[in-house]
């Protein structure tokens, strides 16, 4: 009998110090609240989240912590953020928000919308050319535009076309975007819901952007020592997000990536709590919204020689719901990738996992085109995922559910 005791005490203690689902639901909580004001690229957002992890790997009990400085160039709108359409005030991140790259705008426009069903380059211009249209606003639904994008291009421009700028219209939920923030066009680019500026005939508008020089921003880059040293495992997920649209508006990313970020602190207190056979890095980059600036300068500078990782975890968006998960894999992470399928199965941790084509669309990208063995895990489709890249990814939509299986398939890989 006190075998038996003693065996399921040991027992309960592994589970206790396996997934910490209270712990994880606290830093996504936290990392998404108003003090971050969505941990952007200014009023110190991401910064101020960094310094926030710093205190959460320290408090996980890792073994060292250190910040990896870098900077950027980045457009922000943190000023006026003000739009009505044909006299009736639209709602910033809901009705419309902007294009990453596009100059402030103040003024009333006349709207010019394209005939998507007879179009003609060549007429459309010679419209454009007519004093009537001087100083417009062209609107276009978003993907028609990229489908004639030369066309298109040239109305952002200075000197090409007499419009004042361009109105991409996407239905909703409208989203804001990052990754080419690092530029400022000629133009003001405006994204819009079809139902806000369907039939509208002119627009008011009042933004303000500021473009900031060599930003600074930092990875925060924690350590647990293994028993060996001649490998290591390497765990990421972005801390950083879009942070605002205007003076009252900001993006919380419960989501995308406060969820994942959650995850490797977690992961962090569960290796420093049980000793692994090998060193085990845990890497919280910034810059990642912003084109994968912070995880390309890791891999540019790496704490660990990229040679030596075993493999590469990055973990974006894993708070849904959707019993399946998403994944992408490096070449050289294919070989190991039978042993997830294994884990899962053995498990019964989700219904399937299905793997896409290799993307830059998040930080293993700069690992995978050099050479290192990864996997991107992410939860696509439940009912978290339409609120990404608006201010309705917040601690109230966000969900739990892929969490404890998340860490389950990682922890359960490294084991096999």
């Amino acid at each position: 009998m006190k075998k038996l005791i003693i065996i399921l005490l040991a027992l309960i203690s592994l589970q206790l110090s396996a997934q910490d689902l209270p712990h994880f639901k606290k830093v996504v909580k936290s990392l998404s609240s108003a003090k971050f004001q969505g941990r952007g690229y200014a009023r110190d957002g991401a910064n101020k989240a960094g310094k926030y992890l710093v205190k959460e790997f320290k408090k996980a009990g890792v073994d060292e912590v250190t910040v990896q400085p870098f900077s950027i160039n980045i457009n922000t709108f943190c000023g006026a953020m003000e739009m009505s359409a044909d006299g009736k005030p639209l709602r910033a991140g809901v009705d419309f928000s902007m294009r990453e790259y596009s100059p402030g705008v103040k003024g009333e426009f006349p709207v010019y919308h394209v005939d998507t069903l007879n179009f003609d380059p060549d007429a459309m211009l010679a419209d454009l050319a007519k004093p009537e249209n001087k100083g417009c606003m062209v609107c276009c639904d978003f993907w028609f535009t990229y489908k004639h994008g030369k066309v298109f291009s040239r109305l952002q421009k200075a000197g090409e076309c007499a419009n004042a700028g361009l109105l991409y219209t996407w239905a909703a939920p409208i989203k804001f975007f990052k990754a080419y923030g690092e530029k400022v066009v000629d133009k003001p680019i405006v994204w819009v819901t079809p139902a806000a500026i369907d039939g509208v005939k002119s627009v008011k508008l009042n933004v303000d952007n500021e473009f900031l020089n060599d930003y600074g921003l930092f990875n925060v880059i924690a350590k647990v020592e293994g028993k060996r040293h001649d490998g290591c495992y390497v765990f990421t997920a972005h801390y950083d997000h879009l942070g605002n649209l205007g003076r009252k508006v900001y993006y919380p990313g419960a989501n995308d990536n406060a969820s994942g970020t959650a995850t490797i602190v977690t992961l962090a207190e569960y290796y420093a709590k049980n000793k692994p056979e090998y060193d085990m890095w845990f890497v919280a980059f910034s810059g990642e919204d912003a084109n994968l600036r912070g995880s390309t300068y890791f891999a540019e500078h790496p704490s660990v020689p990229l040679n030596q990782i075993k493999y590469l975890f990055n973990i974006d968006m894993i708070g849904d719901d959707n019993p399946a998960i998403y994944c992408e894999v490096s070449d050289a992470g294919m070989e190991e990738f039978p042993k997830f399928e294994a884990v899962n199965a053995e498990g019964h941790l989700f219904t399937k996992i299905d793997r896409g084509a290799l993307a830059a669309n998040s930080d293993h990208y700069p690992f995978a085109v050099r050479g290192v063995p990864c996997i991107f895990l992410e939860n696509q489709e439940g009912s978290a995922f339409p609120h990404y890249h608006t201010p309705a990814d917040n601690i109230k939509t966000v969900k739990f559910d892929s969490y404890e299986p998340v860490f389950k398939l990682v922890t359960g890989f490294i084991a096999k």
